[in-house]
């Protein structure tokens, strides 16, 4: 069987992670990797054992060594290289924030189903083998009904120059806050009602740390706490009326703590090298069976999301 060939737009952090992850997979591969200058990305190629480089995006995505693009550059960055891959005949896997808007969301869904194209907003929690095992374990009512759940996350930005610049899509909102968005959605196939939300600022006129409380259809309460000041404790806790789930490190999961009432702690561990080689997978499974859209990261979530967090943000910059 041939390899699905994934081309690499850009050098960005999760770049190499995401090709070693390819490489694992043993049936997909990073083709082809773009940067904005040719220098940059020989040398990242030759780094990273892939075997073509381009010194632009265009270059990349009108070549014929690819099958689907891989959008990893910086957010306000995700539509245009998104879009233009669509029309060059590419399928496409865009990191999150899958666009700035509903709108340029929606545009993208569209113009693949015009094309027949795949196209799907990289979103590797939902693919995790842990998030499968607790979706199956809520489903089964385990733990009752979850009635609040709670996700805290820091991380430091320094490494990311536009992090703090609105007009590039910067901030923790946008890169972080979707992941419980989304992974609530995902788990209890419902949406979010209402949310508020108050959030600090450093220098820029982008939040540095936030705190968001979320209602969902179902009654569930849930909170996001994200910080680039401060180190929290990096996980999430789903709290149920038979016990509660602890899990580490949510957003790149390889464990997760089952405590029920009046029972020693059930410890379920996955372990893995790679945890983006879980969607990759997933995106060459619909490819091959010539899907245009995700059944598990659907349209709607990003819709739903993108929507969600341009309002929140909207009002946070507007203080």
């Amino acid at each position: 069987m041939k390899k699905l060939r994934f081309g690499i737009l850009s050098t960005s952090s999760i770049a190499p992670r995401f090709i070693k992850a390819l490489q694992a997979t043993g049936t997909c591969e990073a083709a082809a990797l773009a940067s904005r200058s040719l220098e940059k990305a020989r040398e990242k190629a030759a780094l990273w054992n892939v075997p073509k480089a381009r010194g632009s995006y265009e270059e990349l995505l009108c070549s014929d060594d690819i099958d689907i693009a891989y959008v990893a550059m910086i957010n306000s960055e995700h539509y245009r290289y998104a879009k233009m891959a669509l029309e060059q005949g590419k399928h496409v896997l865009c990191e999150k924030p899958f666009t700035l808007s509903p709108q340029e969301s929606q545009n993208l869904f569209t113009l693949a189903q015009e094309k027949g194209l795949f196209i799907m907003e990289a979103q590797k929690v939902l693919f995790l083998p842990v998030i499968q095992k607790i979706k199956e374990l809520i489903e089964a009512g385990s733990f009752g009904s979850i009635k609040m759940a709670d996700f805290s996350s820091s991380f430091d930005p320094g490494y990311n120059t536009w992090f703090f610049d609105p007009e590039k899509g910067g901030g923790p909102l946008y890169g972080n806050a979707i992941y419980s968005l989304q992974l609530m959605q995902y788990l209890f196939n419902c949406k979010v009602t209402g949310w508020s939300g108050l959030c600090t600022k450093g220098q820029t006129p982008v939040e540095n740390q936030f705190s968001l409380s979320l209602l969902m259809e179902n009654g569930l309460l849930f909170t996001n706490k994200t910080s680039t000041a401060v180190t929290t404790s990096h996980t999430a806790y789903l709290y149920g009326e038979k016990g509660f789930i602890e899990i580490p490190d949510y957003w790149k999961a390889r464990k997760a703590i089952l405590h029920y009432h009046n029972q020693a702690p059930v410890v379920l561990e996955y372990p893995c090298d790679h945890e983006l080689m879980y969607e990759a997978l997933h995106v060459e499974d619909c490819i091959r069976k010539g899907l245009t859209l995700s059944p598990v990261m659907t349209e709607a979530l990003t819709l739903d999301a993108i929507t969600l967090l341009t309002a929140v943000q909207k009002t946070w910059l507007s203080s």
